[in-house]
């Protein structure tokens, strides 16, 4: 069983889940095993970007992108199925966290609020 460390994007997205769609999406990660990060397969693949080695793995409705740091592994983004931050990610385009901050409701909703001001 890994250790498994969140970043902020994926505490926020898991944040928003109910108990246990939390618990479901840290359990698929948790109980990886070495053997299934070294033969990926339909639910786990594995990609190469600017020299490191990332997993996507199913959850469910989301898409968490992990990398293997040694006995644990490092959720970078947990993804909503078929949306367009997992599209470009998964297809390995290039993606900011700024990017992925812009594709949260809230963001638009402040950009929307701003724009109600000026008006």
């Amino acid at each position: 069983m890994f250790q498994v460390n969140f970043s902020e994007q994926s505490m926020h997205e898991l944040n928003k889940l109910d108990t246990p769609s939390q618990m479901l999406l840290v359990e698929v990660v948790s109980t990886l095993k070495q053997e299934q990060l070294d033969n990926p397969n339909d639910e786990l693949g594995r990609f190469q970007r600017e020299g490191k080695t990332f997993y996507r793995v199913r959850a469910g409705e989301f898409r968490i992108y992990f990398e293997q740091d040694g006995e644990s592994l490092f959720a970078h983004y947990i993804l909503h199925k078929n949306t367009l931050s997992d599209f470009i990610f998964r297809f390995k385009l290039p993606v900011t966290e700024e990017f992925l901050i812009e594709q949260n409701d809230s963001f638009w909703k402040y950009i929307e609020s701003i724009r109600h001001k000026e008006d």
